[in-house]
């Protein structure tokens, strides 16, 4: 494979320079820089050798070559992209036992506490359910940092792969208007089960040009035994309005599902629901920071899961109540692996938004109806391309 690739840019290259290359792609991957020095193969001995400039600019051009065919699908081809088209972006899906365990890191603890929560219950009247329950409790009063080295390495592992699981593809309307030195208010649509596409937005992941991210989540996340931990890990923090304007001010772009909840409750296998039509706060914080408000929509997170949940106004109420839908979700032959289904999220421009401490009720609604008709434009738009073409969007 690479050799085909050197030929197709004119080089012929040598076995030394193939195993450099390798070595050179493995480093690149795992995010260290890129050194000329040369790989000793273990079935082929060779001498090491100072790589001249020649090969190393050999090498250059192949991992460019490799950099290329993995931006996007007219790239790979060798047709030149449009100077406006859209860059896509895909997820690292190269090693499928990683993606996996990166994903039952963030799947996992939901279920691992239902389950534990169930033993305890069948075992009420004995010592060990008391040892189960002391532990979990414990565990949601235990301090969580993101600063811990720990913390960060399992963060930075599940946002390198758990996305490559998912065969996320990232496309950037315009990846030039996103500046890394400024915050952004992102607002993603829909939530479904579990918010893929919000998260394949985070730093970690590598798949936006944008250096400083934060998911705001739900409080009941951070009240979950095993799940606050990976969360916080991630880099997810409570949905509180304190927590929003600090971290915008604080120049961390802030990733929003202004529907939340709510989306879960009404959310269908025949229509994507996005509930916007009240949701006005994510708006107003946007117009007070003055940061550019971002349309996201994400295709395919309803397929990860079968899912059953409750009918009637009283499941809503506890939902509300709660800020936690509960229902009842499975994957793959009943277990809680999800399903290999393709994601796409679709990253629209940026609004322009002119700072204004106190906004008029005016303000916030034109803005609001600026970003309901981008986002209801994204989904036109992109719709067929992500073979969702029969899908429709209900904004309520």
């Amino acid at each position: 494979s690479t050799c085909r690739k050197a030929r197709a840019l004119g080089i012929q290259p040598t076995l030394q320079q193939i195993s450099t290359f390798v070595y050179a792609s493995h480093r690149t991957s795992t995010r260290c820089l890129y050194k000329p020095v040369s790989y000793l193969s273990a079935s082929v001995r060779l001498r090491p050798l100072c790589l001249s400039y020649t090969h190393t600019v050999s090498i250059y051009l192949l991992m460019v070559r490799r950099a290329v065919e993995e931006s996007g699908p007219s790239m790979a081809t060798g047709e030149e992209r449009e100077p406006n088209a859209p860059v896509v972006v895909r997820a690292n899906g190269s090693s499928a036992w990683r993606s996996l365990v990166a994903t039952m890191l963030w799947v996992g603890p939901l279920f691992l506490t239902t389950f534990l929560c169930l033993v305890a219950l069948f075992l009420c009247r004995s010592t060990a359910a008391l040892w189960i329950v002391g532990f979990l409790v414990l565990l949601i009063f235990e301090p969580v940092s993101d600063k811990s080295k720990f913390g960060k390495a399992v963060g930075s592992f599940m946002g390198r792969y758990s996305p490559g699981y998912f065969h996320v593809n990232m496309h950037i309307e315009d990846v030039k208007a996103f500046d890394d030195s400024k915050a952004y208010v992102l607002a993603a649509e829909p939530h479904s089960i579990f918010p893929i596409g919000a998260v394949s937005l985070l730093n970690i992941t590598g798949l936006m040009p944008l250096s400083k991210t934060k998911v705001l989540a739900s409080n009941a996340i951070f009240c979950t035994p095993f799940l606050r931990q990976i969360t916080t890990w991630m880099g997810l923090i409570p949905a509180t309005r304190r927590n929003f304007v600090n971290y915008l001010k604080a120049g961390y772009s802030c990733i929003v599902i202004p529907g939340g909840v709510q989306e879960i409750i009404y959310m269908s296998r025949d229509y994507e629901v996005a509930y916007l039509k009240r949701r006005h706060g994510f708006v107003r914080v946007a117009i007070e920071t003055g940061c550019p408000l971002v349309p996201v929509f994400c295709f395919g997170q309803n397929n990860a899961f079968n899912w059953w949940k409750p009918q009637g106004k009283l499941y809503i109420r506890l939902s509300r109540a709660m800020r936690f839908a509960p229902l009842m979700f499975w994957g793959v032959y009943g277990s809680p692996i999800p399903y290999r289904s393709p994601v796409h999220v679709v990253v629209g421009k940026p609004i322009e938004v002119e700072q204004n401490a106190n906004p008029s009720a005016e303000e916030v609604a034109e803005l609001h109806a600026r970003f309901l008709s981008s986002l209801e434009e994204l989904f036109s738009k992109y719709r067929v391309a992500t073979g969702h073409a029969e899908t429709e969007l209900r904004i309520l």
